[in-house]
């Protein structure tokens, strides 16, 4: 019984704080304003990479450093699952 006028005296306590909050509520959407880049921001003349960043056709020594990179690449992705294989196989075979 306790419990049960417990529970009803809380809910008292909240109906009432509900009507005072829901008028200090404000739902709406809000956001900032555009930031400009300009005395602070990377300028235009010294910021510009985009257009040449990945002419991969005019890299020098392309053939090496996309052989390099794909094997790079490779061995991660095959060697990393083959360690956590063997490093499980022995843990579980400590314990």
């Amino acid at each position: 019984m306790a419990l049960n006028g417990g529970i009803r005296s809380g809910l008292k306590v909240m109906i009432s704080n509900e009507s005072a909050l829901s008028k200090s509520v404000f739902r709406g959407l809000h956001a900032t304003g555009v930031k400009k880049m300009g005395d602070h921001g990377h300028d235009e003349p010294f910021y510009v990479h985009a257009k040449h960043m990945y002419n991969l056709d005019r890299m020098k020594h392309q053939k090496v450093k996309m052989s390099l990179g794909v094997l790079a690449a490779f061995s991660i992705g095959v060697g990393v699952p083959v360690y956590a294989v063997i490093f499980q196989q022995r843990k579980t075979a400590s314990g």
